[in-house]
């Protein structure tokens, strides 16, 4: 089955309703009908209410922690190996730390697909199934 591991830009795209939004909801409808999972790591869940929070404040933070993710999207926790492997990424591949995150869950298996509007990700696109989505 599909594992689509969603990177903080193309959640942050949905959530703005931009270039990408309708292809996030496509792939939450399949998440919904069993068809795939959806998955984001807690350090793009950090990445999504910091945005929201430095964007809109404290108050539409709130609401986007209590109403967000949908349910169709299981947060993965960060692990001592994830974190390390993470690291990796950043200093052999030049990414940011946090970035890494959702590409070192992408390269857990070959079913998985790292959704993103981060074109930064064209460089890795060697190590993962890579989706991306439209320029803005």
């Amino acid at each position: 089955m599909t594992v689509y591991v969603f990177d903080s830009s193309a959640m942050i795209r949905y959530l703005d309703n931009e270039a990408g939004a309708g292809r996030v909801e496509q792939i939450l409808s399949e998440c919904v009908a069993m068809r795939a999972v959806g998955v984001l790591t807690a350090v793009q869940w950090g990445e999504i209410a910091g945005n929201t929070r430095q964007r809109f404040g404290e108050t539409e933070e709130m609401r986007v922690v209590t109403n967000f993710p949908p349910s169709e999207i299981t947060i993965v926790p960060v692990t001592a190996e994830r974190a390390k492997i993470a690291a990796d990424l950043k200093v052999d591949r030049k990414i940011p730390y946090a970035d890494a995150f959702a590409l070192g869950l992408a390269m857990e298996s070959p079913e998985n697909i790292l959704v993103t509007a981060d074109y930064g990700f064209k460089d890795v696109a060697d190590l993962a199934r890579i989706e991306f989505l439209p320029a803005k």
